[in-house]
């Protein structure tokens, strides 16, 4: 099996060399590589691990029957285990699946004022159960976030170095066109990667294999594994609302609007109906949730309208698995789909966006007249970014950064064009998004502008 490098590996480098480390808390969807990244670097850090996983291995819910010091905790862990090595400073407790032992986060104040040892928490769908977790271990944890690979890290997978990543990178920043070789190069891998994903036993099998064959049943397996969770933990909600919607969101990608209908997926549906759904599959790690700015003005966080959003999968490969056979081969084998074009390039970038940290937020006014993909920002301003499937004029954009909004100043349009810079937005093709981020805190466009 191809050992695929993560972004959480250097994450995990650095937190092991800070002296005050905290209790590490990483959370994600399921099958996404945490217990494996998390294993690869305790392997090589540590003189002994402790790896404790609370679905495989229940009889380890009690050992915080006694209270939660450090000390007893450990006695009950070697009762279980006699053979397990306690050396201080050297020794890693991996706590895995901890959603099955919440109890488990109410130690991390004990481990982190002792220090003896280190501690990993991780758990495939955690997010559900953060409130008790946060309330219990406030101020003596540390979070990360992981996701599936992102374009970079697939682009490491198929044999990119650093340096080769960072010309093309140094290129975005100073608003240079990248060369034909280069440019045709990376767009083709940036189709396959919008058919692959980022889910590693599926772009593991695609580099293995040097192409798609099994890909689309792997998907699809993930695709009901993610619905059999739904059954299973979606306690205290309706799990027919919950698969309802989550059924529900290629079909509403494929429109032009691409807003997300309560009204329009069942007779009589409701948005009081559906209380805890959506904000359910968000925290589970199985959607990104993009919701509709009132106003195009800052903050972001505090203007916009919970009840109106648009709702990706947060894994470009599952939603393509989520399509007809016939579109499958249709973008395997010509790279169109038509209608769902548009809606392809807006999933992955909204999972690009997410995986860099940014929070989703789109706007379209009454008219709709101005209808604008996604909202981020820089230091000072507002960033609206338009996503076009073709080579279409950006007509909302150059609306946008006419001067009229007094929080914006320029804009991004992402495409399958080159690097550019019209005097009022900036053009870069769908696989640098990825480096968005650096784009915009690092180049500082606005003194470019």
């Amino acid at each position: 099996m191809i050992a695929l490098k993560r972004k959480i590996d250097g994450y995990l480098a650095e937190w092991k060399e800070n002296p005050a480390r905290l209790p590490l808390i990483v959370k994600g969807a399921r099958q996404i590589g945490k217990t494996f990244s998390i294993e690869r670097f305790a392997k090589h850090t540590y003189k002994s691990v402790i790896h404790i996983n609370f679905i495989l291995q229940p009889q380890y819910r009690n050992i915080f029957e006694d209270g939660f010091e450090v000390d007893s905790i450990l006695r009950n862990i070697t009762f279980i285990n006699p053979t397990v090595q306690l050396i201080p400073g050297e020794t890693l407790l991996f706590f895995d699946e901890i959603q099955d032992c919440p109890s488990c986060a109410t130690a991390l104040k004990s481990f982190a004022i002792d220090g003896r040892y280190d501690v990993i928490c991780s758990g495939s769908l955690m997010g559900l159960y953060y409130q008790e977790i946060e309330s219990n271990s406030v101020g003596y944890k540390t979070d990360y976030e992981m996701f599936p690979l992102d374009f970079e890290e697939f682009l490491w997978a198929k044999g990119y170095s650093a340096e080769m990543i960072d010309s093309l990178v140094v290129k975005m920043m100073e608003v240079t066109p990248l060369s034909k070789l280069e440019f045709d190069a990376m767009s083709q891998i940036f189709k396959d990667y919008m058919v692959v994903g980022g889910m590693p036993a599926v772009v593991q099998r695609y580099i293995s294999q040097g192409n798609f064959s099994d890909t689309l049943s792997m998907q699809r397996q993930l695709l009901q594994d993610y619905r059999e969770d739904i059954t299973k933990y979606a306690v205290g909600l309706d799990k027919a609302k919950i698969l309802n919607v989550y059924d529900h969101i290629s079909i509403f990608l494929a429109k032009d609007y691409k807003k997300f209908q309560l009204s329009k997926i069942g007779r009589n549906s409701r948005s009081r109906d559906y209380v805890g759904v959506i904000e359910w599959l968000a925290s589970a790690g199985m959607i990104n949730v993009c919701y509709k700015l009132d106003l195009l003005e800052l903050p972001l966080k505090g203007n916009y309208t919970p009840d109106q959003y648009k709702l990706y999968f947060q894994d470009i490969g599952m939603l393509v698995a989520s399509l007809d056979d016939e579109a499958q081969e249709d973008l395997r084998d010509h790279g169109n789909l038509a209608t769902y074009k548009g809606a392809l390039y807006e999933n992955v970038v909204a999972g690009m966006l997410r995986q860099q940290g940014y929070g989703l937020y789109y706007y379209r006014n009454e008219k709709s007249t101005l209808e604008l993909d996604f909202i981020v920002r820089d230091r000072i301003s507002m960033v609206p970014i338009e996503v076009k499937a073709g080579d279409n004029t950006a007509r909302s954009l150059a609306k946008a950064t006419d001067g009229r909004v007094p929080d914006i100043s320029y804009g991004i349009k992402l495409s399958n064009q080159n690097i550019g810079f019209n005097g009022r937005y900036y053009t870069l093709p769908y696989f640098l998004a990825i480096f968005l981020r650096r784009f915009l805190h690092t180049a500082n466009p606005m003194l470019k502008s």
